[in-house]
């Protein structure tokens, strides 16, 4: 997903999302450790959009907390 999607949403549609990538980045390691794996690529990908989201939530937290000074 591309960050400017996800700048579009609520920070509770990014805590969402984050919650998924990380229940499918378990899902990816648990079939590469059972050899079912077929897309390795997967893994790199929602490694990014993790830290994507992550990213996009620090932003936040940060301008919110300079907005509160």
């Amino acid at each position: 997903m591309k960050a400017s999607q996800l700048r579009t949403l609520d920070n509770a549609a990014l805590q969402k999302q984050l919650d998924d990538l990380y229940q499918e980045l378990f899902n990816l390691r648990f079939q590469r450790a059972a050899k079912q794996l077929t897309n390795f690529n997967r893994l790199t990908e929602v490694k990014r959009d993790i830290a994507r989201v992550k990213t996009i939530l620090r932003e936040r937290q940060l301008a919110q907390e300079r907005g509160a000074q």
